[in-house]
């Protein structure tokens, strides 16, 4: 028999038969899984006492479970809005030479995030947050 032929009927069989079940699931068939967003870095300027300017630097994505994970998808043009914003009040409110308040700025993230996707349940992971 052909080489050629017996590839081909090979392929042909394995497209006609059903997916395999993945292992390790315990979820279901259909449900869909938890999600990992990385949002782009979020920036925001910064005036130094000099009167130089710097720049605010915050690289975050966000943990949703299964349940939100469409929704997180789907919102990230208003997350990254959001999280400008907070990025934008926490750079005003810095004072020259000191380093930016991360806890309070995971604590407003968070708040947006849940205003954002209109409850709780996705987590903000910051990455770097870098003051230059």
């Amino acid at each position: 028999m052909d080489r050629r032929a017996l590839l081909g009927l090979a392929a042909l069989t394995a497209a006609t038969l059903p997916a395999p079940a993945k292992a390790g699931g315990g979820g279901g068939g259909n449900a869909p899984a938890a999600a990992y967003v990385r949002l782009p870095v979020t920036t925001a300027s910064i005036t130094r006492s000099s009167g130089s300017r710097g720049v605010l630097t915050i690289e975050a994505g966000i943990d949703a479970p299964a349940n939100l994970a469409l929704r997180t998808t789907q919102s990230v043009p208003r997350l990254r809005a959001a999280f400008a914003e907070v990025a934008q009040r926490l750079a005003n409110e810095t004072r020259a030479g000191s380093p930016p308040d991360v806890l309070r700025l995971s604590r407003d993230l968070q708040a947006e995030v849940d205003r954002v996707l209109r409850g709780p349940g996705a987590h903000v992971l910051l990455g770097t947050v870098m003051l230059n």
